[in-house]
């Protein structure tokens, strides 16, 4: 039996939560679902030992007036349906209109040692630390690239780690200018300061970036190149992170047009976020990375767009307008260094599921035909690491999504009609 919804909204970060505040104040029966036990995302995830942030806060309170569906993965997708599993079983979710926040998730490149136990994304070591993974006393390093780093270090720091430094690919010139651009933009000069201001006495060292982790059954230390040369770093954790990959995956599978001019491509919308399906909307990372305020932005265009308020939606075009300008500031100035692309040997482990290393991929230009000899890309993060890892090094873009979009019971794949398989 299918329940359905006037607006559903897929993700609980940011952008769902505005867009499911926006649609239901407009009286529609508005749905969320999300993956994890909680709302927030990544961003807003919930912290076991500190209170959200007010604004997060505030975003909550909006699942008071809809119907917040927790622990629900899409599995498939069908004609105004999504098949969605959930601890219990199986459900189909019929829309109205559908509103994609699917977020991103990091991009990692690939280097020797980046499989060590010790080694993570900058941000999933910060999710860790949230949920109560103990890092107090660990001597922790991170380096990558963007203001995501200042935050996550600023995490890591407020539950007990040692932080080393914080080692930015940028050279320093980039980073000054982006610094004399926030001056635009007072709300979030104020927050890099406050930032900065918690990591007090934590060197922050630009063109600067981890070339090699060393270590035996864990991470020892990291070799380090920099303005000044080559340095070993002895270290318990290593938190790296290159930048965020918009997770396209559902879209592509419910057939919205991706914009592919960039490395990683993101979904295709009009001026009103309206993808090329009708009914379907996007918002947020999805749409290109473009951080907090136009997640949020994006969000309340999109769940006025799915409620059908079109007035409401263009009244906030000139905020995302300006959002958006400040995205475009880190990809400009936060721009990767092309030896961070030569890291990799052909002994390096590129997909960590399947344990194929880059050696093994010579000689193949297509990313099917690479999946089918060696089974990159077939373990259970289904290639959204290694594929993003392999496109950033230009060995070939990331192929299309196939459902089920993430691991799923026996049980869930018995009952989808036609099979998720197909």
């Amino acid at each position: 039996m299918t329940e359905h919804y006037d607006v559903l909204v897929v993700g609980a970060g940011p952008a769902g939560l505005a867009a499911a505040q926006a649609a239901a104040g407009h009286g529609a029966r508005v749905g969320v679902i999300d993956a994890q036990p909680r709302p927030g995302g990544q961003v807003w995830r919930h912290d076991v030992r500190h209170a959200s942030p007010h604004a997060a806060r505030q975003a909550f309170a909006t699942l008071a007036r809809v119907e917040w569906l927790a622990r629900h993965s899409v599995m498939g997708a069908e004609t105004q349906v999504l098949r969605v599993e959930h601890p219990d079983g199986v459900r189909l979710l019929g829309y109205g209109a559908l509103v994609l926040a699917t977020g991103a998730r990091e991009l990692m490149l690939p280097f020797p040692g980046w499989t060590l136990p010790g080694v993570s994304g900058a941000g999933g070591l910060q999710a860790l630390a949230k949920q109560g993974w103990p890092v107090a006393g660990k001597r922790v390093l991170v380096s990558g690239t963007g203001p995501l780093l200042l935050a996550a270090a600023a995490t890591l720091r407020t539950h007990g780690a040692h932080l080393l430094g914080i080692h930015e690919q940028a050279p320093t010139p980039a980073v000054h200018a982006f610094a004399r651009q926030m001056l635009h933009w007072p709300a979030r000069a104020m927050q890099a300061i406050s930032l900065r201001t918690r990591l007090a006495g934590v060197a922050y060292r630009c063109g600067s970036f981890v070339r090699r982790a060393n270590g035996d059954d864990r991470l020892r230390s990291v070799d380090i190149e920099g303005p000044d040369g080559a340095q070993q770093v002895k270290c318990d954790l290593l938190a790296t992170g290159y930048g965020l990959v918009p997770n396209v995956e559902l879209a592509q599978l419910l057939g919205c047009a991706l914009a592919t001019h960039d490395t990683h491509p993101h979904v295709q919308v009009d001026a009103l976020l309206r993808t090329s399906v009708a009914g379907i909307h996007a918002a947020g990372e999805l749409c290109g990375i473009g951080g907090l305020a136009a997640a949020r932005i994006e969000g309340a265009i999109a769940g006025h767009m799915a409620a059908g308020d079109l007035a409401a939606a263009s009244a906030l075009l000139p905020a995302r307008a300006r959002a958006r300008r400040f995205a475009g500031l880190l990809s400009t100035h936060f721009a990767l260094d092309p030896r961070l692309r030569t890291l990799a040997t052909p002994q390096t482990t590129i997909c960590r599921c399947e344990d194929v290393t880059l050696g093994e991929l010579d000689g193949y230009t297509d990313a099917r035909d690479a999946k089918l000899a060696t089974r990159c890309g077939m373990g259970a993060c289904q290639g959204r690491i290694c594929g993003s890892a392999l496109a950033e090094l230009g060995r070939f873009p990331r192929s299309g999504s196939r459902p089920p979009l993430f691991p799923a019971r026996l049980a869930t794949l018995a009952e989808a009609s036609p099979p998720l398989s197909d």
